[in-house]
């Protein structure tokens, strides 16, 4: 029987944007997949709001760290399969514990603010990156000159980072989930990717113990990619 080809759309993270999906596009498309990048806008790439054709196949999310908070409600709402990268529910952990990244947020807002937003990306990516080499990082918004409503937004998402505090309520309940955690994330507190486990009981879990937050070098496309044709 001939099934229909999935429908992909993904969502980069904060500071990222849509060219790290290039090599996950060209393996979907590989397989006859349709794929869609959501694109926030920060640097030189205008924004794009991805959403699913009305006839289609299956229909699948691939998120990184905040990507999950930035998809459209009505996109996440609607995927009957969920990959959830170096994400969270909530980034900043309740209680105490919270103190460090609520302030470092608030840091970054501050240097923002302040015209001070290349050093600070650069601090902000050379963390994504460990413990890999940040210049192993593709193109992103801070490869070129950004302009002020990218900076804006970056502004805007350094909020939602310290408001966004549980899964969406969007998020569908009997979708497919796999959560793919980064064992040496610098970015997403240890408490918070627990507490996304927590939240998402019957998502499959891949723990990558060396890997940083921006996951470089686990080679996901394909184990990924093969995952959810599994379950298509």
């Amino acid at each position: 029987m001939n099934r229909r080809p999935l429908e992909l759309i993904a969502m980069h993270g904060w500071a990222g944007d849509s060219r790290a999906w290039r090599p996950w596009q060209q393996a979907a498309a590989r397989r006859g997949w349709s794929w869609q990048s959501g694109e926030r806008g920060y640097g030189q790439l205008p924004p794009q709001t991805p959403q699913w054709p009305e006839q289609g196949g299956p229909r699948a999310v691939i998120v990184h760290s905040l990507g999950l908070h930035l998809l459209p409600a009505p996109v996440l709402a609607e995927a009957q399969a969920v990959v959830l990268l170096a994400s969270f529910g909530g980034f900043v952990p309740p209680g105490p514990g919270g103190r460090r990244w609520r302030q470092a947020l608030r840091g970054m807002g501050r240097r923002l603010e302040a015209g001070d937003s290349a050093a600070m990306l650069a601090d902000f990516l050379r963390e994504a990156a460990a413990p890999a080499s940040v210049e192993l990082l593709p193109p992103g918004p801070s490869s070129g000159v950004m302009p002020a409503e990218g900076v804006e937004r970056l502004r805007q998402d350094l909020l939602l980072l310290e408001q966004c505090s549980a899964v969406p309520p969007t998020f569908p309940s009997g979708a497919r989930s796999l959560i793919v955690e980064a064992g040496a994330d610098r970015i997403v507190a240890p408490e918070s990717r627990a507490a996304l486990s927590k939240a998402l009981p019957d998502a499959e879990h891949w723990s990558l113990a060396a890997a940083g937050h921006s996951l470089l070098g686990s080679d996901l496309v394909e184990p990924v990619l093969n995952w959810l044709e599994a379950g298509h």
